[in-house]
């Protein structure tokens, strides 16, 4: 089974995440590993950051510290303000938590130390990024 979470705004315990280990996942508002926690839109502004996104990570007792499984980049606009912003994150986050579900359903997924690999092979770093290709298939994230 799979825990799957989306706007639970509450720290588990460690024996619930240790209980579910590998097995509970969550989406966060951000490019993880930056601007974890609450908030993220209106903090990503403030720091001038040129892309925010979505990211969904295996959940661990370090929040939102878990290894990512995906990610979606959304450009961050000249005129934008934390709720045009927020819209156009959700718009990916709602692209990309089906694929991470589906991949774990399909036994796609294992984590490895902090790395997540995808059909057994290690994703870079930041995990993948969910570009919208003509294939609509995932792409490994550049630097």
């Amino acid at each position: 089974g799979l825990v799957v979470m989306a706007g639970f705004m509450r720290i588990l315990s460690a024996n619930f995440v240790r209980h579910y280990a590998s097995r509970l996942i969550n989406i966060h508002p951000s490019l993880l590993p930056n601007l974890r926690g609450l908030n993220t839109h209106a903090r990503a502004l403030a720091a001038g950051v040129e892309r925010h996104g979505a990211s969904v990570h295996f959940v661990t007792e370090d929040l939102d510290a878990g290894p990512i499984i995906v990610q979606a980049i959304v450009p961050v606009l000249k005129d934008d303000t934390p709720e045009s912003l927020a819209q156009r994150v959700l718009k990916q986050e709602h692209r990309i938590y089906p694929l991470a579900i589906s991949w774990f359903a399909q036994g796609k997924l294992q984590i490895h130390g902090d790395q997540v690999l995808l059909d057994g092979k290690q994703q870079p770093e930041q995990g993948l990024g969910a570009a919208k290709k003509k294939a609509d298939s995932p792409q490994p994230l550049s630097s």
